[in-house]
């Protein structure tokens, strides 16, 4: 081994999230114990659906965990559509029956965002999980690093993965603390029982509805007892990032008024929303010194337009035990190829998650009907082919 190196390093994970945890089912699969440390007392995850595109679903595959999640998940038969806010009218359908899996081997499906992480968790062993353990501080030790808990403990590791999320400590220690720009865009997020949504919500399809200055996206998740719904709108002055944050149902349904009364009735059974602002952050150029590295959200947060923000962070965790294992003797030149190999893909989407913002907001006019009838001509699934079609192993080999 070159100087410095270690055989076995310790490997500290910093976030018990999907990004985090998958790490660590990934490292454990190469046979890389690593120890996560959650600030949370447990482990959950909002009230909130995710879609897992054929490109997450072969990862999860290969981690084992995909057995696990099926029983919960939906997939995406009749698939997903785009419609006209104001009248419903299908602007572009695509049937993912088959086309998926003729496409990219795996189907897409959508699920709660908790039954993803207990099925990441189930290939995570139980004894590598440390919650209540919330990190305050950072800093170099020797050849190691010393990591500090609010609580006043400290732990050593020769690896630390930040996966801490958009307010991440490891980020903020390594490149200083940028601060997010405004948006100009909030998000609302409810679960509709499935006995209180409309038939056409309940439907396995991923439907968006589009607008001047809104969209709408809806389907169903958690073996279609909820129907997950996000909806994007202007912020005003609405600038608070956070997931426990609430609106009142009055305040939604204004954002949506004028549009199709279908829509509006599903809002109704929503209830009270959750409501956050989007914030902008600029896509980093480094990810790592010497052997600490990000992964997911505290890497590369992005607007949630494509869908994108869970899957990236399972290719982050799969793609650095690759470069792991490849680099066994030298983590910090692992690192370094594990950046190289992820940041020009995540900047790409996180540059086209946030151009769509404008796409699907469009007012009404010559702009806007030339988009739908663009969507009418496209298929999405294979212009999106360099999302879903990704060849991780080749990429690394190509890295």
């Amino acid at each position: 081994m070159a100087a410095g190196t270690i055989s076995m390093p310790r490997i500290a994970i910093l976030g018990g999230g999907i990004g985090g945890l998958a790490a660590a089912a990934f490292l454990n699969c190469q046979g890389f114990p690593a120890t996560v440390y959650e600030q949370a007392p447990r482990l959950a995850e909002v009230g909130a659906g995710l879609v897992i595109a054929p490109n997450a679903g072969r990862r999860l595959r290969e981690l084992g965990a995909f057995e696990y999640l099926r029983e919960r998940a939906v997939r995406l038969g009749t698939g997903w559509e785009f419609r006209r806010w104001e009248d419903g009218r299908i602007l572009s359908a695509e049937n993912l029956e088959t086309a998926c899996l003729d496409l990219y081997g795996e189907h897409t499906y959508t699920a709660h965002r908790a039954d993803l992480l207990a099925a990441i968790r189930s290939r995570v062993p139980a004894d590598s999980v440390e919650l209540g353990r919330k990190c305050v501080g950072l800093d170099r030790h020797g050849d190691a690093y010393r990591i500090h808990f609010a609580d006043g403990a400290s732990v050593e590791a020769d690896i630390v993965i930040g996966a801490d999320g958009v307010h991440s400590i490891v980020r903020g220690t390594i490149f200083g603390s940028a601060p997010a720009t405004y948006s100009g865009t909030c998000a609302f997020r409810a679960l509709v029982p499935a006995d209180r949504a409309p038939d056409f919500a309940r439907r396995p399809t991923q439907t968006l509805w589009i607008g001047p200055g809104h969209h709408l996206v809806h389907y169903p998740i958690s073996a279609g007892e909820y129907v997950n719904l996000v909806a994007f709108a202007p912020a005003g002055d609405y600038t608070v990032e956070s997931w426990t944050a609430t609106a009142t149902e009055r305040e939604f349904l204004a954002e949506f008024d004028g549009w199709d009364r279908r829509l509006t009735d599903l809002i109704r059974a929503a209830g009270t929303p959750g409501r956050w602002a989007l914030l902008d952050r600029a896509p980093l150029t480094r990810w790592s010194d010497g052997g600490v590295t990000l992964l997911g959200d505290a890497a590369h947060p992005m607007f949630p337009f494509f869908a994108q923000g869970a899957a990236q962070a399972i290719e982050d965790a799969a793609a650095l035990a690759r470069c792991l294992t490849a680099d066994r003797d030298d983590p910090a030149a692992a690192l370094r190829r594990y950046e190289r190999l992820r940041i020009p893909r995540t900047t790409r989407l996180q540059a086209v998650s946030h151009s769509r913002s404008h796409i699907n907001h469009l007012p009404d006019g010559p702009e806007q009907r030339a988009r739908d009838a663009a969507f009418a001509a496209e298929d999405p699934l294979v212009a999106n082919g360099w999302i879903y079609g990704y060849d991780l192993d080749d990429a690394v080999a190509r890295g």
